[in-house]
């Protein structure tokens, strides 16, 4: 049996810095992993910046967006019985798009990948400085992701005060309040600066499992509560992009944004990867990217982002 660990978490919480670091040390112990990119109704921005560890032990893999979500949950499936018939020992899920963890469950227990999977663990991530006014459907979204983890783990620890991390707890505790669940955690969080993570820290993680908690669901679509604004071709100094997305977060106008993500290119053979929250924004040089700037946020004002990012151009969508 395929072990299989979904690592799930609110937009821009890190879950993608966290694979490459989980992924590294499963491929270190001798480990042959698949990474299940799972982005419904977006541009896959994170499966670029996961290309840097595919290689003979690590092999990526996407579920592009569908038409609606039964197209979505059929290319879901059908992804991973594939990957069922590769040879993998383990196989790590991004479900952007999945919030709803029985829509994970179900999946596994279907015939024929009940018998090829089994879960292994459900790892959820958030930043140890949480957004504390989250919106209603927000907050759902936030308590459903974290309802059945085995181990959350607090990204940006070492960057948050004591106080935000207690006040992130209390938080995760009250949103399982909201969804009238008994879980609450305490043990469960992990909150450590992850560029330290040692060998012990990664068995622990590794060996989390998950809970099968009940909670009350909401019926409501991750693509209903969050919208996304799509720019292409975006060119201009790097000290000029940063200073326009500084502008967009603190412009009340342009909407509640959670993530400004991408890649812009600066010379034939260079690029930059953009990856942007209200608490932080970093920006490096890769080697290959893709024409691409993603805003992430609720009741955008698209004129006004627009506008602030790219003057008169108009994004996709």
């Amino acid at each position: 049996m395929v072990k299989i660990d979904l690592i799930t978490g609110f937009l821009g919480s890190g879950k993608t810095t966290f694979i490459k670091k989980y992924a590294k040390y499963l491929i270190d112990q001798g480990l042959n992993i698949g990474i299940l990119e799972n982005d419904f109704g977006a541009v896959n921005v994170d499966m670029m910046l996961l290309q840097d560890i595919a290689g003979e032990k690590c092999t990526l893999e996407m579920v592009a967006g569908g038409c609606d979500k039964d197209c979505h949950r059929r290319r879901f499936r059908t992804k991973l019985i594939a990957m069922g018939m590769c040879g993998y020992d383990r196989v790590l899920i991004e479900p952007s798009g999945i919030f709803d963890m029985d829509e994970f469950f179900d999946a596994l227990h279907e015939s024929p990948l009940d018998r090829w999977y089994e879960i292994g663990n459900v790892i959820t991530v958030v930043d140890a400085m949480l957004e504390e006014n989250l919106s209603e459907d927000a907050e759902f979204i936030l308590a459903s992701e974290v309802a059945n983890a085995g181990i959350v783990l607090l990204s940006k620890a070492q960057e948050a005060a004591e106080t935000d991390i207690e006040r992130t707890k209390a938080h995760l505790n009250k949103a399982m309040e909201s969804v009238h669940c008994d879980r609450q955690f305490e043990k469960e969080i992990f909150a450590k600066d992850w560029n330290k993570l040692s060998d012990a820290d990664f068995k622990k993680i590794q060996s989390a499992g998950y809970v099968g908690a009940d909670y009350e669901k909401k019926d409501i679509a991750e693509e209903d509560a969050f919208q996304s604004l799509y720019f292409m071709n975006l060119t201009m100094p790097v000290e000029k992009l940063e200073e326009k997305v500084k502008q967009i977060f603190n412009d009340k106008e342009c909407g509640n944004i959670f993530r400004i993500k991408g890649f812009m290119q600066t010379k034939p053979d260079q690029w930059i990867e953009l990856n942007a929250t209200h608490q932080n924004i970093t920006i490096q040089s890769i080697k290959k990217g893709q024409e691409i700037f993603i805003v992430i946020g609720e009741k955008l004002n698209k004129e006004k982002i627009t506008t602030n990012l790219m003057g008169t151009q108009t994004p996709l969508c």
